[in-house]
């Protein structure tokens, strides 16, 4: 920042919108899908043709329904729509449906884990409510078109309180909504098609002042990097604006991405400039505690319980437990493993390490890699009978290439099974002494940290297949 910043703090609120993945709409049968011709999925009631009333979707009530319970909400039983009366040209109600008075989740927490902890980010609540449209302004110079197949679509807004106070914070609290609602399968997250987006609200203050600061909330945010770069743009110009003593005016902002910068929209709105209204189209909703203990039940485990239960039950470190607990495909493939083996470390290490790597450089999926034979490569390794660098480099591609033929088979055609061999073993030690007559010389004379130039010589040798334990063995009989 061009002044010091120490003596402000940042306040942040995020709403974070996320596309419900229902196969229609909110309030009507039009398909609920991305990347139709435009005003495909447009039918009566999206385009609000007079005698139509609207029907709530049952899937959409139960997927925010499942967002609050996995975000530690309190899920209002009674709850309604409201009409927001707010001048949308690519919604042709001439308002939105949304959620006010009573949303459909109340408070709640998601927790991130920051450079320095773990730390929960209350949430205001979570309401359901329906998309606009989109207005194209980039086609032709005198007219813009106006596409409706998102009008209509099903969206809870995940609403936090103003208790973040970094870019970073608030760049963790939407990958973890992104992780979330791709976990429990109700929006498949993808920022860069507006399945999410974000809205973030910032405002500076006196470091110990209690009372917010003039907020700015800028609009839109489709990547993480474009929330952390919007928030700390806005900071930094709200600081200078106060080390300049002058106003900070409440804003609805946009960011500009090639730009890293942010500019003024209009002027921001109060809630009573929306004269909300409970909508009278649409009955309310009332949740029987069956129906939500049916959805609670039928969760997935989440993250953050598998986080720490990785750590406790399984004794692996915090990056290994994090890095599981990313996908819920991850997640499943590790608990499938562990139906085949116990030794838990190592297949966290081999889903961290080699197959992931593998995925990356060649594009495989990970269930193209079977959890028995994952295993049984483990068991080999764990009993000496080959090396970790003979399996991650030879035995893994074998693997997927081969999914029918055995482990240990494939390892025997390589050519990489471990030998104990002794007369085989003490050739190649003898070998590479006699290679190194100096090095052999200098670790008679106390420099023993050459052990392990001998061990990696006779390994090389070898092409993988000595025992590196009985060639260790071997060395410090031969030389001492």
């Amino acid at each position: 920042m061009s002044v010091d910043a120490q003596k402000y703090e940042a306040v942040i609120g995020l709403e974070v919108h996320a596309r419900l993945s229902t196969k229609s709409k909110l309030f009507s049968s039009d398909v609920n899908a991305y990347g139709a011709a435009p005003n495909e999925n447009v039918g009566v009631i999206t385009l609000a043709h007079p005698g139509t009333l609207p029907k709530t979707n049952k899937k959409a009530i139960e997927y925010a329904v499942m967002m609050g319970i996995a975000c530690n909400c309190t899920i209002n039983q009674k709850n309604y729509f409201a009409r927001k009366h707010y001048f949308y040209p690519d919604l042709p109600k001439g308002f939105q449906t949304s959620q006010h008075t009573v949303p459909i989740c109340g408070g709640g927490f998601i927790t991130i884990r920051t450079a320095s902890g773990e730390r929960n980010v209350k949430l205001h609540h979570i309401h359901l409510e329906e998309d606009a449209g989109k207005s194209i302004h980039d086609i032709d110079e005198e007219h813009s078109y106006i596409d409706y197949n998102r009008a209509g679509t099903p969206l809870i807004e995940i609403v936090t309180e103003p208790g973040m106070h970094s870019a970073e914070e608030a760049g963790l609290f939407v990958l973890e909504i992104r992780k979330l609602v791709r976990w429990i399968n109700i929006c498949d997250g993808n920022m860069e098609e507006g399945s999410l987006r974000c809205d973030a609200n910032v405002s500076v203050r006196l470091r110990g002042e209690q009372k917010l600061g003039t907020k700015a909330e800028v609009k839109n945010l489709n990547s993480i990097r474009n929330v952390r770069r919007a928030v700390e743009f806005e900071i930094e110009r709200m600081v200078n604006l106060l080390e300049k003593g002058e106003k900070i005016y409440q804003q609805t902002r946009s960011f500009d991405a090639s730009t890293d910068t942010t500019f003024a929209i209009r002027e921001k709105e109060e809630a009573n400039d929306y004269r909300y209204l409970p909508e009278p189209d649409l009955p309310p909703l009332n949740l029987s505690d069956e129906y939500l203990g049916n959805i609670k039940n039928n969760l997935p485990a989440l993250p953050q319980q598998l986080y720490k239960k990785y750590q406790s039950d399984f004794g692996l470190n915090e990056y290994d437990a994090a890095q599981l607990g990313n996908e819920k495909e991850t997640a499943d493939y590790f608990e499938s493993a562990l139906a085949h083996t116990n030794n838990y470390k190592a297949v966290a290490n081999w889903i961290n390490g080699p197959v992931k790597q593998m995925m990356n450089e060649s594009g495989i999926a990970l269930n193209e890699i079977p959890v028995e034979k994952l295993a049984g490569m483990i068991e080999l390794i764990d009993n000496g009978e080959i090396s970790f660098s003979n399996a991650s480099a030879k035995l893994l591609p074998a693997i997927i290439k081969n999914k029918t033929v055995p482990v240990a088979e494939l390892a025997a055609q390589l050519n990489i099974i471990q030998t104990n061999n002794t007369d085989e073993l003490k050739q190649w030690v003898t070998i590479v002494l006699n290679k190194m007559p100096d090095k052999v010389s200098e670790y008679k004379k106390g420099k023993k940290g050459l052990m392990g130039l001998f061990v990696g010589e006779v390994k090389k040798m070898s092409k993988g297949k000595a025992d590196l334990r009985s060639v260790t063995q071997l060395l410090e009989e031969t030389l001492n």
